[in-house]
């Protein structure tokens, strides 16, 4: 769009726009019916598609403007127009922006809900209606098709209108705006059609868009003062002197003296595919690979020879075209890129592989090459008369520019991308044009450097990317561009004063889009021809002059009505199929990509992509052609039938299509295989109802659901003032009885306790044992008796007695007089001593009432003094505390009736400073603080043992100057203790909820309380156990039966779709939803207990859900490592994580399992649903051998079964567990990846169970983690894979003259790897050199395993074994469960016969250092002080790689090895942190600093413990 329609584009909102009477006049008939407004380039046609789009998001009607262009550069361009013009949204999607990701019903619809105008390549629109994403009738309005004139034959224009549009219901006077009707049609165009017969071409392209070709009837006169046309010149030039026979080239008969010498024969690719097809017995494959074996000789069609025959005719074509400069300096360029890409060590050619770069490289390098002159004038007598024809009109037309005082812009249109490299280079070196000419060269935006070409090469020649060459044409910086016709359309470049067609155009359009470059003021078009050849300028011009006069003539107003017959007339055999619920249509023309698609999603293990494989009926060559003396056969020329084949990762019945012999071309043939084969997957439920593979849409992501959902959850909380974590001791208002039960604690009277309901009936395992000072451990029960319910007078008696129980130690944190407790407490039978505290009470009360007492004295607190003279200083008593320190609750020792010593004297008059006229009178009180223990649920540590410190020495106290709490030893004790009996039990009534409530009549609610309490206990609260071991054993149980459900009920499926559900299923998303919905976080203890902020729960007062959410807590708080000081954070933010939730459900799991096995685990995971279908693991297994058994079985299991010591009941299995996917063998089975994904799960869930049972160990999760992957990860897997073997015994007949015919020992060793079956070459020279590096590498593996005190890491990275290698240790584990009925002990027995239960066992009974070598180095610098930085430098050179360790960026120490792949990188790396790890005698470190911080993972606080 020019700047004279749309002023300031950058302005977003309010663009000034001037509209023009002929654009206003297009417009006004595009309201009404369908057009193709045909207007020369610069006319400003997308202004008049940005006013109808405009017009059509101002209409109520919610459907969608959709601007569609042919290219992804165009849509870019238009984007930003039509964005910066009309205040509407507007959405971007093209094949740049990862179309993959826009497979997804709900996020079309998003899309389309929040987008009023749409812009897309038609490729996007096509799929999204293939799909069923979109319903062009329904959701949209205007299609808008830029460069119309694309819409013919299969074009995705034409796809669109012929298989979506002209299938709805017509639009009529009467449409409303939201029926489902065509929406209306607009095309842009400069050139209506490419050639021939105007009338047949206008008749085809509007019946084809169901529009008129319209151009401006009215206002012709305006237009023409717009459309700057420009002076049509032509320039003619002489034929070459030199024939194509003699190409006066030095270079090219060099380069054409080596080509003409080659032998395919010798090409590395025919060498292969004749080697494989040597080693292969009858069958598919081999029948496949003769044909292309055969092919490749008939076409001399291998990557070499072809780029080298292409080079050869390029340089043929530039020497008659440019001259022999050009074609020498074209030749050595090519060449001397060729060789540096040919050099194994550098990756500008990624794709070419290692053995076509030598092959090429041999070649190349026997070329001559002579190095052409650069002396201007022997380059300027070496050009050809057509290049010197293009100087001189370059010299004239710059000529011309800057007489008017003008700057220069041109562009020269070449056909040929090679010409345009050479052209470019000639320019820039003859004198005329390299002082007038500032030169770029375009070739296109395709620079994905793939195996298209050995040509491809040439865009490596160039110096600038096409951006930066558009750019500084743009600002002036150049001023002239050669290039192919990727500038004719598409790109967004500026109007140019001249152009030159070096080629004349190809076609009408061509000839259109190419002048319309040339739009400023005063333009030329110039096309060069040769004098003697066909000029066709007069041709385009009449033909242009009829499409002007078909624009206006009013008699083709009436659009051609499409005939049923008329739309698919050049699509012969066409055949569709559409699913209802959602209208994705498959076509004959798309079922081909959709095959390749849902072949390439499958996944792949490391090897080559899965493709399907289609063969000819009759093939193209009979069998063993490429041997033949003569290969001279008659074409076939059909009909054809096709086979498609898809990969072994499907079951048998799904693997293979055949089409009859009835289809005219061998493209049908595949075609309709292809449709026949996808129509059967979507009937055997591996498509989804878009017609998309499963693994694109199994399930959307739940992310965003959960969180709306949990903010859903807090809100509701906090509007209702209820806290989210349950309060165990709320009751309803209603509820006025009380319950009696009988606490007791060993050596302590028993203890009445009353609550507001009965408490459930817990079993003698479920008490937790109190670690009580200078007692020891001691047991706790509540009575299993059926609860007795009490009088109002002994409910008013039990207030009164917790209250003073209670104040006796948290008087300062209680409500004064508030009685209202949610629990009550009294004294059991006759406690020892009741008397004598009873007679003390009295007293002391009659004292307070006759008003005898003193400050700071009550009724419960009585001077020592003066109770000591009264009761003849009595030494039980439990609690006495200094009038200076109220708040510091002392324990008595006894009574000092010695006098002081001096010393002793004037320490105690210091300690009471503030009596100056203190009288020392005896007794005296010996004291001393409290015990600090608080929680009496934490066991003792080492520590405990430890002497009290200074501060808790014995100190004298005045008893003039002291109070006595009036309470027993006893009483103080249960005080002291019950706060965290009292948290136990409210933790244990929280669980008993969770068990009548989530669990109710489930086998879940009789799993034992502790595992229980634990499972949903978070790290937050910071009590003694929590749930994360548990929940790192859940995760594995939970992703093993998810593993074995998957298994079973989908027995079609490949290894992508199992791991995509399972993954999908097992989501901390999808867990933390179902956690959500049946309102798991009620019942999860996340409040801290803080026994020095504890005061009594009261039932008149409930706790708001900002503050608090149980009894007491406080904001949790982080330890800075660095600053040592503490952090709080914010609370709700944690409280209610994604994580935790999904952690808790794992972790109920976990103690599922504990209790119960993996029936009571699936029980759990049933309860939360999953989205899965739930069964026991007997019957799952039940339906896996529902599976055919095998007839004709291969030799190798019986050596299979010897090395694994296991008998299998079903080889079928065992067949399975070693089929590749690339094996052509006749075997119905599928390939091992199945089985993989079952065995990857039961050798998880085995090395989990293990490490979490571990005698005496009580491992971290952390240190689960990280010792299981030493177990599971695949290069230990390789390992033992490799080292697997069996020897088979056996001799063989040899004769020799002196000894004639003997027997010799012929024993072999047959390895395990060795046995798997299948059919690539690239698999087996995988393993034959992986197998070389075990060789060489093994026997240090192996006694490093058996001895050494550290994992060796890098020793087992050196194998550098493929993926498959590891999965068919995974998968013969899978096959091995699945056989045995499900057990996991023969699964155990075979890892040991493999070698690796004594790895797992070793490393945790030797404690084998397991952390890898670079984390650990980490580890070790972050905890020096000051702390270092440790680099790892990695080089490449000369075929090696060299690996530098820096500390502190000094060099510590260097490592090298060969380079051979990626994989070598890491070896090397790997080793230098071993070899620096010994160099600085690291080995202690964290194994939790090795993982990431997990924010619920808080230490458990000692201090918490600690009284105020």
């Amino acid at each position: 769009m020019s700047t004279a329609e749309i002023e300031n584009p950058g302005a977003r909102n309010s663009p000034i726009v001037h509209t023009r009477a002929y654009q206003q006049e297009l417009l006004d008939e595009s309201l009404h019916r369908n057009l193709i407004i045909a207007l020369d380039t610069g006319s400003g046609k997308t202004h008049i598609a940005v006013l109808r789009m405009k017009h059509e998001a101002e209409r109520s009607s919610q459907k969608v403007s959709w601007f569609i262009a042919p290219t992804v550069a165009l849509v870019e361009q238009q984007f930003e127009v039509i964005k910066t013009a009309i205040p509407v949204s507007v959405g971007l999607v093209s094949g740049a922006s990862e179309p993959n990701q826009w497979k997804d019903a709900s996020l079309w619809r998003t899309i389309l809900a929040s987008h009023r105008i749409m812009v897309t390549t038609p490729q996007v629109l096509l799929d999204a209606l293939h799909h069923g994403y979109i319903d062009l009738g329904a959701d949209v309005g205007l299609l808008v098709f830029d460069e119309a004139h694309h819409a013919t034959g299969k074009h995705p224009y034409n796809m669109i209108m012929k298989n979506f549009y002209f299938t709805l219901p017509l639009r009529t006077s009467i449409t409303d705006p939201q029926d489902r009707v065509r929406p209306m049609v607009l095309g842009l165009t400069a050139s209506p059609i490419y050639g021939g017969n105007v009338d047949a071409a206008f008749r085809e392209l509007e019946k084809n868009l169901d529009s008129t070709i319209r151009s401006s009837r009215r206002n012709r006169d305006e237009l023409a003062q717009h459309v700057y046309r420009p002076e049509f010149k032509h320039v003619l030039y002489e034929s070459p002197i030199h024939t194509w026979e003699d190409v006066p080239s030095m270079n090219y008969q060099a380069l054409r003296d080596v080509v003409d010498t080659l032998d395919i024969e010798n090409d590395p690719y025919v060498i292969s595919l004749r080697s494989r097809l040597a080693k292969l017995e009858p069958g598919d494959d081999r029948r496949r690979l003769d044909q292309q074996l055969s092919k490749t000789l008939d076409k001399q069609d291998t990557f070499a020879h072809r780029g080298l025959r292409d080079f050869a005719r390029a340089a043929e074509e530039i020497c008659y075209e440019l001259g022999p400069w050009a074609a020498d300096w074209y030749v050595a360029k090519v060449i001397e890129r060729a060789k540096l890409a040919a050099n194994p060590f550098n990756n500008i050619m990624s794709a070419w592989q290692e053995k076509e770069k030598r092959y090429l490289l041999s070649i190349i390098s026997r070329v001559q090459v002579t190095e052409p002159p650069s002396d201007p004038d022997k380059i300027a007598n070496g050009i050809t008369p057509k290049v010197r024809a293009l100087v001189d009109t370059l010299v004239v037309e710059e000529g011309l520019f800057r007489s008017r005082d003008e700057d220069y812009s041109g562009l020269i249109f070449v056909t040929r991308r090679d010409t345009v490299v050479a052209l470019a280079e000639l320019l820039r070196r003859i004198p005329e044009t390299a002082q007038l000419f500032r030169l770029g060269c375009l070739l296109g935006s395709s620079s994905s450097f793939k195996r298209h070409s050995f040509l491809d090469i040439t865009r490596t020649i160039l110096e600038e990317s096409q951006a930066d060459t558009l750019r500084d044409f743009k600002i002036g910086d150049k001023n002239l561009i050669v290039s192919t016709s990727v500038a004719e359309e598409g790109i967004d470049i500026q109007a140019c004063g001249s152009v030159i067609r070096f080629d004349p155009p190809p076609n009408v359009v061509a000839w259109a889009q190419s002048r319309g470059r040339a739009r400023r003021k005063r333009s030329s078009f110039t096309i060069m021809f040769e004098r003697t050849g066909p000029q066709k300028v007069k041709e385009w011009e009449e033909t242009e002059r009829q499409m002007m006069a078909a624009y206006n003539d009013p008699l083709r107003d009436v659009i051609i009505p499409v005939q049923e017959e008329d739309v698919f007339d050049d699509m012969d055999g066409y055949v569709e199929f559409a699913v209802e619920s959602t209208q994705a249509l498959l076509t004959i023309h798309s079922a081909i990509p959709h095959l390749n698609h849902f072949c390439a999603v499958i996944p792949s293990g490391g090897q080559d992509s899965h493709v399907p494989i289609y063969e000819l009926n009759p093939p193209d060559y009979v069998e063993g052609w490429h041997s033949l003396p003569d290969r001279m056969q008659t074409p076939y020329q059909g009909p054809w039938g096709a086979t498609v084949t898809l990969p072994r990762v499907l079951p048998k019945e799904l693997r293979k299509f055949t089409t009859p012999k009835v289809h005219r071309t061998k493209r049908k043939a595949q075609q309709h295989a292809a449709f026949k084969a996808y129509v059967e997957l979507y009937h055997a439920g591996l498509l989804d109802n878009h017609l998309l593979p499963l693994s694109t849409a199994i399930e959307p992501d739940k992310k965003e659901e959960v969180e709306a959902m949990l903010a859903e959850v807090a809100k509701r909380a906090s509007t209702a003032r209820v806290a989210i974590q349950m309060d165990p001791w709320a009751v309803s208002q209603e509820t006025s009885a009380w319950f009696a039960h009988e606490l007791t604690i060993q050596d302590l009277p028993t203890l009445r306790m009353l609550t507001r309901r009965p408490l459930p009936i817990f079993a003698p395992e479920d008490f937790p044992a109190l670690y009580i000072p200078k007692q020891g451990k001691a047991s706790m029960t509540i009575s299993p008796t059926q609860p007795v319910p009490v009088t109002i007078d002994e409910v008013r008696r039990a207030q009164e007695y917790t209250y003073r129980l209670f104040f006796t130690v948290y008087g300062s944190r209680m409500d004064r007089d508030n009685m209202d407790f949610s629990y009550l407490f009294l004294p059991g039978s006759a406690w020892p001593d009741d008397t004598v505290w009873e007679q003390r009470r009295q007293w002391q009360h009659n004292r307070h009432s006759r008003r005898l007492t003193t400050q700071p004295e009550g009724p419960l607190m009585a001077n020592a003094a003066a109770l000591g003279e009264h009761f003849s200083y009595p030494r039980d008593l439990a609690i006495v505390r200094g009038t200076n320190k109220f708040d510091k609750p002392l324990q008595l020792l006894g009574w000092r009736y010695e006098p002081l010593s001096a010393e002793e004297e004037e320490k105690f008059r210091e300690q009471y400073d503030m009596y100056p006229d203190l009288q020392i009178s005896y007794p005296l009180m010996v004291v001393q603080s409290l015990p600090r223990r608080r929680n009496f649920m934490i066991p003792f540590t080492p520590e405990s043992a430890v002497s009290v410190p200074q501060a808790d020495s014995p100190f004298l106290l005045h008893p003039q100057h002291a109070l006595v709490e009036l309470a027993s030893r006893s009483e103080v004790q249960y005080a002291l203790m019950l706060p965290s009996i009292l948290r136990w039990l409210s933790n244990a009534l929280t669980v008993d909820a969770l068990r009548t409530n989530l669990f109710a009549h489930s086998p879940v609610s009789h799993v034992a309380l502790p595992l229980l309490m634990t499972a949903t206990t978070a790290p937050t609260s910071q009590e003694l156990f929590h749930y994360q071991r548990l929940e790192t054993l859940g995760d594995t149980v939970l992703k093993f039966i998810a593993s074995n459900q998957l298994y079973a009920e989908f027995p079609l499926w490949h290894e992508g779709y199992l791991s995509r559900k399972k993954d999908h299923a097992v989501a901390n998303s999808n867990l933390a939803k179902e956690a959500v919905q049946k309102g798991l976080y009620k019942w999860i203890i996340r409040d801290r207990f803080v026994p020095r902020k504890w005061k009594p729960h009261y039932a008149s007062i409930q706790v708001p859900s900002d503050d608090a959410l149980g009894e007491e807590q406080e904001p949790e708080k982080l330890v800075d490592n660095k600053g040592g000081k503490d952090k709080k954070r914010k609370r709700n933010a944690e409280e209610l994580s994604t994580k935790m939730l999904a952690d808790v459900v794992e972790s109920l799991i976990g103690a599922a399992y504990e209790h119960g096995g993996f029936d009571l685990a699936i029980d759990c995971a049933e309860r939360f649903g999953l989205g899965l279908s739930w069964k026991k693991l007997p019957q799952r297994i039940e339906e896996m051998h529902k599976v055919e058994d095998l007839d004709d079985l291969p030799e190798q299991l019986n050596l299979v079964e010897q090395m694994l010591s296991y008998r299998f009941r079903r080889r079928t299995f065992l067949v399975q567990a070693l089929t590749h996917a690339s094996y052509q063998g006749d075997s119905a089975v599928m390939s091992l990846e199945r089985l993989e994904f079952l065995g990857d799960a039961a050798l998880d869930m085995i090395v989990t169970d293990y490490l979490f049972h571990a005698p005496g160990k009580h491992y971290t999760p952390g240190y689960m983690h990280i010792k299981k992957e030493a177990a599971v990860n695949s290069h230990i897997l390789a390992y033992v894979c490799l080292s697997t073997s069996v020897t088979v015994e056996s001799v063989m007949p040899a004769w020799s003259p002196e000894t004639g015919l003997v027997s010799v020992d012929d024993t072999q060793r047959i390895h395990l790897w060795q046995c798997l079956l299948h059919s690539s070459h690239r698999v087996l020279e995988d393993q034959n050199l992986t197998f070389a590096r075990f060789q060489k590498h093994g026997p240090a593996i192996a006694k490093a395993l058996k001895e050494d005190s550290i994992y060796p890491w890098a020793a087992l990275t050196s194998l550098q074994a493929p993926k498959f290698i590891s999965d068919m240790v995974e998968s013969i584990l899978g096959a091995v469960y699945v056989d045995s009925m499900g057990s996991l002990d023969a699964v155990r027995q075979v890892m040991r016969s493999l070698g690796l239960m004594q790895v797992v066992e070793r490393v945790v009974v030797e404690d084998v250092d397991v952390l890898h070598p670079v984390s650990r180095l980490g580890i070790w610098a972050g905890q020096q002080d000051p702390q270092k930085k440790v680099e790892f430098k990695l080089e490449k050179a000369n075929g090696n790689v060299k690996c530098a360790v820096l500390i502190d960026e000094e060099e510590l120490l260097e490592v090298s090895a060969s380079y051979r792949s990626r994989v070598s990188e890491d070896e090397v790396r790997f080793t230098a942190a071993e070899q620096a790890i010994r160099k600085l005698k690291v080995r202690d470190a964290d194994v939790e600093d090795a993982l990431p911080l997990v924010e619920d993972d808080l230490p458990l606080v000692e201090d918490d413990v600690e009284a105020d």
